[in-house]
């Protein structure tokens, strides 16, 4: 049976059982970073405003503050989930630069497919939690943390595998897929529309036309977007300060970097780092 949980609780990490028509509390929704593998039957949702559905065999990842809605599960729907708690997850990211790449693309594509997987996830699951059950270990705050990167670690293994093998397939695909695929693998130091006209052999003209017509937005916006992304990623992460990002960035000086911040974000970059406390 389900667990049934109380939101005054807050517990940092929970495992449970979900089963049929489960509801989940919408604090939890937002205060916890959702994983989930599906035994059986299927969970429909719309996430960041598209329609997904999970199905057995299949894992699915929501980010705490997520725009999560219409989630229904199906009669015979089972399900494991694990919920970490969004403030102790992000504290204890691993340096890596993977992450960015990893949650942008779960972002994207909340929904795997985890064939010979699936005993890995829920053993990564059952570590995470008996770790932080250990109040016993004599080094039990340190070893939770290694635990928690250790798990990062291996769901960014999961999703890099499966953004490879996506990526692998839509080098065949259309002019705009290829865009935005290598906006998504560059854009972290490239950020002119023409270096990506470049890459793909059309001019900058004709590129932001085959973005209009299949988006309604420019390609430069895009290459905005996703770069917003990764600053805001960047900046939420205590072990990095505001010139390590920049150099990250490759951005030529702190002041250019603040100065494009401020354009996109509407506030200097120390003033949303104040922010987040």
């Amino acid at each position: 049976m389900s667990l049934e949980l109380k939101t005054n609780e807050k517990k940092i990490i929970m495992l449970f059982e979900v089963i049929g028509h489960y509801q989940f509390p919408n604090d939890i929704l937002q205060d916890y970073h959702t994983h989930m593998f599906c035994h059986r039957g299927s969970a429909a949702f719309l996430f960041n405003g598209k329609q997904f559905t999970c199905r057995g065999g299949e894992f699915v990842f929501w980010f705490a503050e997520s725009q999560l809605s219409n989630l229904t599960f199906s009669k015979n729907y089972k399900a494991t989930a694990l919920l970490i708690q969004k403030d102790f997850l992000n504290d204890n990211i691993p340096n890596q630069n993977w992450s960015i790449d990893a949650m942008l693309h779960s972002k994207e594509h909340p929904v795997l497919q985890l064939n010979d997987t699936k005993e890995k996830v829920l053993s990564t699951f059952q570590l995470l939690y008996y770790k932080f059950g250990d109040k016993g270990h004599r080094f039990y705050t340190e070893a939770l943390k290694l635990q928690m990167q250790m798990f990062l670690l291996d769901m960014w293994h999961m999703f890099a595998t499966e953004y490879e093998s996506r990526k692998r397939s839509l080098q065949s695909g259309t002019l705009y897929e290829q865009f935005l695929l290598l906006v998504q693998a560059h854009c972290m130091k490239e950020r002119e529309v023409q270096y990506y006209a470049n890459q793909l052999s059309i001019s900058a003209k004709y590129l932001n036309y085959v973005c209009k017509q299949n988006s309604g937005v420019s390609a430069s916006e895009w290459i905005q977007r996703y770069t917003k992304e990764r600053i805001v990623l960047l900046l939420q992460n205590k072990n990095l300060n505001i010139a390590e990002i920049a150099e990250k960035l490759e951005f030529s000086s702190r002041s250019f970097f603040t100065r494009y911040v401020k354009k996109v974000l509407g506030v200097t970059p120390s003033a949303y780092k104040n922010r987040l406390g």
